[in-house]
């Protein structure tokens, strides 16, 4: 008798998650849908035009509310990409914020001292608040890069009480509570004599806002953003792939530093002024509550986290308005009512929605989709 050998089944060996995350797509980002920076950047521009139009018809005080949501769309979409994909916690991009708006005061009211003049100082004054803001980062980086949990939120913290504390202590170079002013943005002579001033901010602020909505998408798609969130799901599993894990951490809290930067620095030109009271503690927990509730890890859920930061920050206002309060309850109100509102807000959305605002829509959508598809089949 002939003895049969066994049959030998080879069995399809299949990349790992973290390594099929991580392997490069086709080249340029092109797939079926196109080019990943071209789509981008359409809908970008539409997006820009859509919202120029509504400027057009909003009167003044509405368009400073829209410069303001572009404002602070700078800042959450670079810090949902720190917090949402690569997974690292910061309570301290209040303080962020301050050293791009102080960067951009500082290069304003000194070259409007020395007479200097021209559009291009604008344009100067907020690269340079991008890098200091991005320089801070990276010392903030360097020391996240060897910590995790509580401990980086502690060294984050203690950066949001001590840039405040800063200007105050060298009142020679940042006015203490005072603040600087520096001269106002005000429309190009071109746009015409009776140009709205607050339409002309919102622009500002808008393309800021484009700039950096169309960087992040696209480092989300990129083989960077593909290593932040390998890093985020198993830094064991990221090192065996092949990532420096300490430097994608640091690039990241670069990245979202001068994105605070940026939004800090649009946010000190809206007002022509900066003070230490604006940039206080609570911003810093307001920033990474609107993030969460818009949707963590999510670009739209930045937005909505930047829309839902300036609705809460005038709701004070306008209950006391509402209500006729009389200053002394106006002002406790003001210092407490947006916090508390935030609170609630994120407590509800947590248990009725985990995945945030931007999460209850998706959801929503698939539902609205598959009741279409039903009577179909």
């Amino acid at each position: 008798m002939t003895a049969t050998r066994p049959e030998v089944s080879v069995r399809e060996e299949r990349p790992a998650p973290v390594l099929r995350r991580l392997l490069p797509g086709p080249p340029g980002g092109t797939g079926p849908g196109g080019s990943t920076l071209l789509r981008h950047l359409v809908l970008a521009v539409l997006a820009g035009t859509v919202v120029v139009l509504v400027t057009n018809q909003l009167e003044p005080y509405r368009n400073l509310q829209v410069a303001r949501v572009c404002a602070f769309l700078c800042v959450t979409a670079g810090y949902t990409v720190l917090v949402g994909l690569n997974g690292q916690l910061s309570l301290g991009h209040g303080a962020l914020m301050a050293t791009g708006a102080y960067t951009v005061a500082l290069v304003q009211q000194g070259l409007d001292e020395r007479g200097v003049q021209g559009r291009w100082i604008l344009p100067l004054s907020l690269l340079l608040a991008v890098a200091v803001a991005a320089s801070a980062g990276l010392v903030i980086g360097l020391a996240a890069a060897r910590l995790r949990g509580p401990y980086l939120a502690g060294v984050t913290l203690a950066v949001a009480t001590l840039v405040p504390a800063i200007t105050t202590i060298f009142t020679g170079v940042f006015n203490g509570e005072q603040g600087l002013r520096f001269p106002a943005e005000t429309p190009p002579a071109f746009l015409g004599a009776y140009f709205q001033p607050e339409r002309w901010l919102a622009w500002i602020a808008l393309l800021a806002a484009l700039l950096t909505m169309l960087l992040m998408a696209n480092l989300v798609r990129s083989r960077f953003g593909r290593s932040l969130r390998a890093v985020r799901d198993d830094e064991v599993a990221a090192r065996l792939a092949g990532i420096h894990v300490a430097r994608n951490q640091v690039l990241a809290f670069v990245v979202s530093a001068g994105c605070a930067g940026l939004g800090g620095g649009v946010y000190a030109v809206l007002t022509a002024t900066v003070a230490p009271g604006k940039f206080a503690l609570d911003l810093s927990l307001f920033l990474l509550m609107a993030i969460v509730i818009g949707g963590l890890g999510s670009l739209a859920g930045a937005a909505w986290g930047a829309v839902l930061l300036v609705a809460l920050q005038d709701l004070p206002s306008l209950v006391a308005e509402t209500f006729s309060l009389p200053p002394g309850p106006a002002q406790r109100l003001e210092g407490n009512l947006a916090l508390a509102v935030f609170g609630l807000v994120l407590i509800v959305v947590m248990l009725a929605a985990p995945g945030g605002l931007q999460g209850t829509a998706r959801t929503l959508a698939a539902r609205l989709r598959s009741r279409r598809r039903a009577p179909s089949r």
